[in-house]
């Protein structure tokens, strides 16, 4: 394969310093493989493993083709979970940051009305869960007649989780003239049904599930019995001494239990499942990305949407209930080059879920190691190791955008939609600003009572203290630096 640029698929300035920024270094195999048809809005079915850098496959291609001045939706993308959505969401508001674009995510368990007065804004690319987009197409607060890019991004899941029927009456609503790309880490029979019927008969289908892009996951399996399982893992733990690890758990009162016992046991840990309040598990899901956290002992819930390129373990405290999902949660670790280790911990009642899960995810070429639980000597000599490193203050990670951010400023203003503002006023008042044209004005977020604006190129101190004694739409405003 030969090696490309980003720069040889001939992308925007803005997308390219974007990348830079946020240390897009080269294209990954399946970005090589996807960014040259999806610019030419070619349909594409690929099937690539989750930490293959999907995401920014088809992002960059929605980002470099959106039309600004277009307010409408441009490109909708299906997702199955909340998580996924925050994080595509993210990844693309940053790609897109220096074009102004702008993304809206809406799922489940949070206010529709939020949703709705979001939607009725500019919104370029709109990213969310099947439940939730349909409600807003039937409700009609999500015009889609201009979308041209349709994004199926984790289909294998929608299936698995039973959202293909929403899939496709939301798929009824769009434009039949459109780009399709459906991403998957599987390609069961009923997602390649779904690509037949609704993708152009043209379209590209890749595999990348070449021994050189699979990840450097080493894969391996303990026996053990159910009353022994806690210690045990935490003896593994002791052992292997993780810089960052995710514990998979089938339930969320197996994660509460694992949690509480790891916690007596002086282990600061946190937890995810879908029995948290959205808030919550948001700002455990930030905690772990940013390094805070050294231990998440989750459901299959965080097997989407937690990009963490430093886990280093992957423990299935659980053999998955589902056999696709040993696939996904192993594929949170071994991310972009790095080497990862994956163990699964079987008792004698999953004996034959762990044989269909070996006969789904290995074939004979794949190395599958049986380990031993470990000797008390063993563990007593790592023991001080352990205690140093889990006591040790975590540094926490430079968030990705970190760079990207440094000449942009958030600005709060004290008005919106209640005093009758719109994104045209603050455009014409902030570029009446000797030396602030359009160029310098990034995404404006316009709620009921404040406005959010992103200020660029390193102007935003200049334009809070310009605003000072400056009305919008003959308004006096309170203007101030966004506190977050």
């Amino acid at each position: 394969m030969e090696n490309k640029t980003f720069e040889s698929f001939g992308l925007s300035n803005e997308i390219l310093t974007a990348l830079a920024s946020l240390r897009y270094r080269k294209p990954t195999a399946v970005q090589e493989e996807v960014l040259a048809p999806a610019l030419t809005k070619k349909d594409i079915m690929a099937q690539s493993q989750t930490g293959s850098g999907k995401t920014a496959a088809f992002g960059i291609p929605l980002c470099e083709q959106i039309i600004w001045e277009e307010n409408k939706p441009q490109a909708l993308i299906i997702v199955p979970t909340r998580e996924l959505a925050l994080q595509i969401k993210e990844e693309l508001t940053n790609i897109g940051r220096l074009k102004r674009i702008k993304v809206t995510a809406v799922f489940g368990k949070s206010p529709f009305k939020i949703q709705k007065s979001e939607l009725k804004q500019k919104s370029h690319i709109v990213v969310g869960t099947p439940g939730r987009l349909l409600e807003h197409l039937q409700e009609g607060t999500l015009k889609v007649d201009k979308v041209n890019s349709l994004v199926l991004d984790e289909a294998d899941e929608m299936l698995n989780m039973g959202f293909i029927d929403q899939v496709e009456a939301i798929i009824d609503y769009l434009p039949t003239d459109r780009q399709t790309m459906l991403f998957s880490a599987t390609m069961p029979s009923e997602v390649e049904r779904l690509a037949e019927f609704y993708m152009k008969s043209d379209r590209l289908a890749l595999s990348l599930e070449s021994k050189q892009t699979k990840p450097a996951i080493q894969q391996s399996f303990i026996k053990v019995g159910d009353m022994d399982k806690p210690q045990l893992l935490l003896n593994l733990l002791t052992i292997e001494n993780p810089d960052a690890s995710i514990i998979f758990c089938n339930t969320k009162g197996a994660v509460d239990d694992l949690v509480t016992f790891l916690s007596k046991e002086g282990i600061t840990v946190d937890k995810l499942h879908g029995g948290m309040d959205q808030d919550d598990r948001l700002a455990v899901m930030s905690d772990f990305r940013l390094g805070k956290l050294r231990y998440l002992v989750a459901t299959d819930v965080a097997a989407r949407g937690i990009d963490v390129d430093t886990v280093t373990h992957v423990i299935n405290y659980d053999v998955p209930f589902e056999k696709e999902s040993f696939t996904h949660r192993t594929g949170r670790t071994g991310r972009a080059g790095r080497k990862g280790l994956a163990l699964t911990m079987v008792s004698d009642k999953d004996t034959y879920q762990w044989q269909t899960v070996r006969d789904y995810a290995f074939d004979e070429t794949d190395e599958l190691t049986e380990v031993f639980p470990p000797s008390q000597r063993l563990v007593s000599r790592m023991q001080a190791a352990f205690e140093k490193k889990s006591q040790s203050r975590l540094t926490p990670k430079a968030p990705r955008n970190k760079e990207l951010n440094k000449g942009i400023t958030k600005v709060y203003f004290n008005g919106g939609k209640k005093k009758k503002l719109r994104a045209i006023d603050f455009v014409g008042t902030l570029t009446n600003i000797k030396g602030v044209d359009a160029d310098d004005i990034g995404i404006i977020t316009i709620q009921e009572n404040v406005t959010y604006i992103e200020i660029l190129n390193g102007k935003g101190s200049f334009v809070i203290s310009e605003m000072q004694d400056r009305t919008v739409k003959g308004k006096q405003l309170k203007v101030r630096k966004a506190r977050k």
